[in-house]
């Protein structure tokens, strides 16, 4: 689609509509993931869990409007690395349309969608580092991260202007309908790098780490589910054949994923998890969101099935590799939406999308699938690599880490002199964890003793 189409024109008043109730849609994603991410913590760092995410809804807000937008949307300036500067402060975008004829939307309705996308894609990363991260330094971590990270890779990925647009978009014209590498392939390498340079929390493996409040997560999920209808379907800018194909396809893969992780547990485990149902609906909703604009239900079934799976077997790495992811936004994230773009290159079909191409399955060759795949590799080693450094930075400067006191009193009070929570006598020992670990998903632990002081972080 091209977004450089500038002046008077007759919106769509019915694609105009769809694309701002999708905006909502999607920000309402963003405190449905504080809810989720909320539920998976340690009750000592509820609050802090949520606060995280509201405040990448305010500080991403306001760098979109000065300058977020228009390195995202601006006029390519570096053969489809980076926006120029022409939208600074959202200068030219009143009176600027985009689309085709007959399906134009305001240029404002088109930016405030994509703000939403930014948003959510930022709050991801703070399950990487649950409990243990210093809210100044995620504050400046997360202004870095969207500049250097966010912004450039969604230029590539999102960026349309007649071959002119980014560079896996426009130029090596890879197929990513609502964010497969920009969203889910970016924050899992993210969150990878960030979760490295962090460290582990203290008492990973040792103590026991389990959700405090399981109706949190799944009231979290179904919200995310909700969401996820405007996050893809919102995708296609218009409301029409397409729009219903991408919403179908969203609520198939959900499902099928909810199923097949459940269906895993059941056999490594011996009973299905109420966790792992909410992390199942959202591994599906992952993975096809890359692909739910390019592939039939039947294809969506498929790729919601694989999701699923892979991603149950995926969160068990982080045992395997000695990294502490703390909600899995690796394994979900990462591993998720790498599945929705591979599946790209061998379920795609112009029958769905004439804008597309015939993946494998559909006598396309293999053409597809190699861009796939480097449009993945590249977005994975660019934001494992440059989210590295900026970590790297911001913990030898204003510190990102905190410290090992705070952290075991619990960053909800030492963080913001508040608690979710009062209890009495030792009731609040009855919430000792977080993520999937300790439900004994793959290696996790499972069982142990409370905590007591450690003299040092990490593993003792």
């Amino acid at each position: 689609m091209n977004l450089q189409l500038v002046g008077v024109a007759t919106v769509s008043p019915g694609d105009t509509a769809w694309v701002l109730m999708s905006a909502a849609l999607v920000l309402l994603m963003t405190p449905a993931l504080a809810l989720f991410y909320g539920g998976m913590v340690r009750a000592k760092n509820v609050l802090n869990m949520i606060m995280m995410s509201f405040l990448c809804m305010g500080l991403i807000t306001v760098i979109w409007v000065i300058y977020g937008y228009s390195l995202t949307f601006g006029t390519d300036v570096g053969g489809g690395v980076l926006g120029g500067l022409n939208y600074l402060g959202l200068e030219g975008t009143l009176d600027a349309v985009v689309g085709p004829e007959g399906s134009q939307i305001p240029m404002l309705a088109f930016s405030v969608f994509q703000l939403t996308f930014a948003i959510i894609t930022a709050s991801l990363l703070s399950g990487a580092v649950a409990d243990r991260v210093k809210f100044g330094g995620w504050v400046f971590f997360i202004g870095l991260w969207a500049t250097f990270v966010y912004f450039p890779i969604a230029h590539w990925a999102f960026f349309f202007d007649g071959g002119n647009g980014g560079w896996i978009a426009d130029r090596l014209h890879a197929l990513d309908f609502a964010g497969g590498t920009a969203v889910e392939i970016n924050s899992g390498a993210s969150a990878l790098a960030l979760a490295l340079v962090v460290g582990k929390r203290m008492g990973w493996r040792r103590d026991p780490m389990r959700p405090h409040s399981l109706p949190l997560v799944l009231l979290g999920a179904g919200l995310l589910w909700f969401g996820w209808f405007g996050f893809n379907a919102g995708s296609a800018l218009a409301s029409g054949q397409l729009t219903a194909t991408v919403f179908m396809n969203t609520q198939v893969a959900t499902a099928t994923a909810a199923l097949s992780w459940i269906l895993v547990e059941k056999i490594r485990d011996g009973k299905p998890t109420t966790l792992g149902v909410a992390s199942g609906a959202v591994a599906g909703a992952v993975a096809i969101t890359p692909a739910c604009g390019f592939v039939t239900p039947m294809g969506a079934l498929v790729v919601g099935a694989a999701g699923g799976a892979i991603c149950s077997l995926a969160v068990g790495l982080k045992y395997r590799f000695g990294y502490d992811d703390s909600l899995d936004v690796v394994g979900v994230h990462g591993v998720g939406g790498l599945v929705g773009m591979i599946s790209i290159g061998f379920l795609a079909t112009v029958s769905v999308n004439s804008a597309g191409a015939d993946g494998l399955f559909y006598g396309g060759g293999a053409g597809l699938l190699g861009r796939q795949l480097i449009a993945s590799g590249a977005t994975l080693a660019y934001a494992l690599i440059v989210t590295a450094i900026l970590a790297f930075i911001v913990e030898k400067t204003v510190g990102l880490r905190t410290s090992p006191e705070h952290e075991y009193a619990g960053l909800d009070i030492s963080e913001h002199a508040e608690s979710a929570y009062d209890f009495t006598g030792s009731s609040a020992g009855a919430f000792a964890g977080v993520g999937h670990g300790g439900f004994g998903h793959a290696g996790g632990p499972g069982s142990g003793t409370l905590a007591t002081p450690p003299p040092t972080e990490g593993n003792s």
